[in-house]
């Protein structure tokens, strides 16, 4: 839970930087609040409004393409937390919604069933109420706050997403499968549409990963058994 709620307070902080965008890019307010209410998976959301800005109207749909390819990654993450998510309708329904990078990550970074499955909910939950009401107070005070990049929220999703990622660095060989694909999305994130990098460092973490070419050796004893995993690949 307090992994869950501190990821949240980071990622939430963020929403007032997409908020401001949003409106700046020309959506009213109570458009900005529907996107963040019904897409809820904030790279998807920044790739619409960062088309949009640069080609009004026009450009909708190349919006809407770059934001459905970052959104392809939350299929893989749905596939990956269908274990920990469980069965029945209604809960797979339910979940669909909050299956994000951040509730899916806090979640993998547990070591027993019940906390996979309590950051997941917990983590979820709690962004997607701190997002929708942080992307309203952006909206609404955007004039007043400027420019919402000057204040450095999306470092703290990212250092967000360092303290998930670092205590999982313990092999050779999720090290490797980690670098590989943050050198893969940096070099081709300038020169191809949103989405895309992201999309080609998964296929390179994959290959990386699943070879273990780096000989990671057994999984470590604490790894739980209720989420199948391969070597090299959390």
């Amino acid at each position: 839970m307090r992994q869950g709620l501190g990821v949240a307070l980071a990622t939430s902080a963020y929403g007032v930087s997409f908020g401001a965008l949003a409106v700046a890019a020309g959506l009213d307010i109570w458009q900005t609040a529907v996107l963040s209410l019904v897409m809820f998976t904030g790279g998807s959301q920044f790739a619409f409004v960062g088309v949009i800005a640069a080609g009004g109207l026009p450009a909708a749909p190349a919006a809407i393409a770059s934001a459905s390819l970052l959104g392809v990654r939350n299929i893989a993450y749905g596939m990956r937390m269908s274990p920990v998510i469980g069965t029945g309708f209604w809960r797979r329904l339910g979940a669909a919604q909050f299956t994000i990078d951040e509730s899916t990550a806090v979640s993998l970074a547990q070591t027993d069933a019940r906390a996979r499955t309590l950051g997941f909910w917990v983590t979820g939950v709690a962004i997607y109420i701190g997002w929708n009401i942080s992307t309203l107070a952006g909206a609404l005070l955007g004039d007043v706050l400027g420019d919402p990049k000057a204040y450095g929220l999306d470092a703290a999703a990212a250092a967000a997403f360092l303290a998930l990622l670092w205590p999982r660095l313990r092999r050779r060989q999720p090290i490797a499968v980690g670098v590989a694909a943050a050198v893969v999305a940096t070099i081709l994130t300038p020169a191809l549409m949103p989405g895309v990098p992201v999309l080609i460092a998964a296929v390179v973490a994959v290959i990386v990963g699943w070879f273990d070419w780096l000989g990671g050796g057994r999984p470590p004893a604490d790894e739980p058994g209720d989420v199948p995993e391969r070597i090299g690949l959390p």
